[in-house]
């Protein structure tokens, strides 16, 4: 009987990233808003005028306070470019959509399932913690929550990435 990996370890290529940042009360609300600020840049509200194409996961970079006991409020909600897109993105409409250029990524990630409110994260986080025990191969302020489904699904397809040193 296989048993599902308590987590792994990933490597991603350097790439460019729709990025836009939101500092709202709640951490739902950042991403919501973010998120559809993103969807109309990838269906239409960018300088070639249409569909980009969906590309998973969706990444929310986010900071815990230096308490570690919550996220700080500013999130970065970031989509990944098509590769067909990656020499020349499209200009988004909005400006508050930044186009980056993100260096390449090696984390350490674990699955979870349902909702992404700032209570399931730092659970998550902790959780994902206990399971790794004491470390300084990866980052203690900085993470992502890898967003795979869309939000409506009650039991959607999470991660919690831990960013490895270089």
């Amino acid at each position: 009987q296989c048993e599902e990996a308590a987590y792994e370890e990933r490597q991603y290529p350097a790439g460019k990233w729709a990025c836009v940042t939101k500092g709202e009360p709640m951490y739902e609300q950042s991403i919501s808003l973010s998120f559809m600020k993103l969807m109309r840049y990838i269906c239409k509200e960018n300088s070639v005028g249409c569909y980009l194409g969906m590309t998973v996961p969706v990444l929310n970079e986010i900071r815990l306070t230096k308490e570690g006991t919550e996220l700080e409020r500013e999130v970065v909600t970031a989509y990944y470019l098509p590769g067909e897109f990656q020499q020349n993105p499209p200009v988004p409409t909005d400006p508050e959509i930044h186009i980056t250029e993100r260096a390449p990524l090696r984390v350490i990630t674990r699955v979870f399932y349902g909702m992404t409110t700032e209570e399931t994260i730092l659970r998550e986080i902790s959780l994902f913690w206990e399971l790794l025990g004491s470390t300084d191969t990866v980052l203690r302020e900085t993470y992502f929550v890898a967003v795979y489904e869309n939000p409506s699904i009650p039991q959607r397809r999470n991660e919690i990435w831990f960013i490895c040193r270089a």
